[in-house]
Formats: structure tokens, C-alpha cells, sequence
């Protein structure tokens, strides 16, 4: 996924402002594509430039109001066509994994330290993500939502499952270390 598209799925989801946007991404997009907040607005003006989206009309004087975005067409089908189109999955790049196959080889002092705030800050994502989904997806409202989204959520879920697994797991197996190593 490119910051464009995610861009142009946020907007054609609700147009929106620049400073809209970016608190937006933090609850949602963010947490799967994740950009800064000058990256969102260097791109809102790329879009706008090839055309994709444009400023919503202004009322009054446009000096310190904020702009409001929406997708054009062309935007709407550069968003289609990228859908449509196929992508490899990427190579996971995980910088706590590289240690770990370092740590094989240097000893593991001060590993489990990393490994468990590790585990608590993914204990803490996977409790937000079931909070959204108790808020968005309650089982009472049967198919209510969008499933789509709910996969993505799911997805997110998932992840986090395996991650406090697989930290809980890590830390069982984690030889000692020893207390002092020359």
C-alpha cells in the first residue's frame, strides 16, 4: 500500500481537511500505514497537482481556513486500478527478530527486558484493537458494519494474537543470561 491510496481511501471515505486527515490516521489508517503528519499534507498537495483531488469551494475568505479535501474522478479510478492490481507480499523487517539472531550469538543480557516491554506494548495494542471492534463490530449487531473493514480490524487482531503468543513463548525459552560476560 502506497500513502496516495491511503489517502484516497480515507477521502472517499469522508472528505476531509488536512488536520481531519491526520487524527483520522492515527485512529485507523495508522495503524497499518502509518505517516506523519507532513507526509499526509506533502501528499495532499501531489494529489492535487496530478489532479486526483482537489480543495472543496470555500465560503467567505479561504486566508486561515482550512481546506477541505475530496477525491475527483481520476482519483477514484487510480484508487480502482490500484485495488485491482496484484502485489507480492513483503518481506517482514522486524528489528527485535535481528536481535534475537544476534543475541544467538553475543549472549542474551538485557534481552528479556526487550522482550517483555515488547509484549506489553503489544498486549496494549491487541486491547485496543478488541476494544474498536467491541465499539464498531458488536456480535448483537450480527452482519452491521462493513466486513471489509472488520477483515482489516481482524487482520490487526491477529497479529497482535500472535505477537503476545509468540513474546510469551520467547520469554519461556529464553536461556539465562549470565551475569557477567567479557
Amino acid at each position: 500500500m502506497s500513502l496516495p491510496h491511503a489517502i484516497l481511501t480515507a477521502l472517499l471515505e469522508k472528505p476531509s481537511s488536512g488536520l481531519e486527515l491526520t487524527r483520522r490516521f492515527d485512529k485507523s489508517i495508522g495503524f497499518f500505514w502509518s505517516a506523519t503528519h507532513q507526509q499526509i499534507y506533502r501528499e495532499l498537495g501531489r494529489l492535487e497537482t496530478s489532479g486526483l483531488i482537489r480543495a472543496l469551494p470555500q465560503a467567505g475568505p479561504v486566508r486561515g481556513q482550512k481546506k477541505e479535501w475530496e477525491v475527483l474522478p481520476a482519483g477514484w479510478g487510480e484508487l480502482a486500478r490500484w485495488t485491482a492490481a496484484g502485489d507480492d507480499p513483503k518481506t517482514i523487517r522486524e528489528p527485535l527478530l535481528l536481535r534475537l539472531r544476534a543475541a544467538a550469538v553475543v549472549g542474551t543480557a538485557g534481552l528479556d527486558a526487550e522482550l517483555r516491554r515488547h509484549l506489553a506494548l503489544h498486549r496494549a495494542q491487541l486491547a485496543a484493537y478488541r476494544e474498536i471492534e467491541h465499539k464498531d463490530f458488536p456480535p448483537e449487531n450480527g452482519d452491521g458494519g462493513d466486513p471489509l473493514q472488520h477483515a482489516v480490524l481482524r487482520a490487526g487482531i491477529g497479529l497482535e494474537a500472535f505477537w503476545v503468543q509468540w513474546l510469551a513463548e520467547t520469554l519461556d525459552a529464553l536461556p539465562p543470561a549470565p551475569s557477567d560476560h567479557a
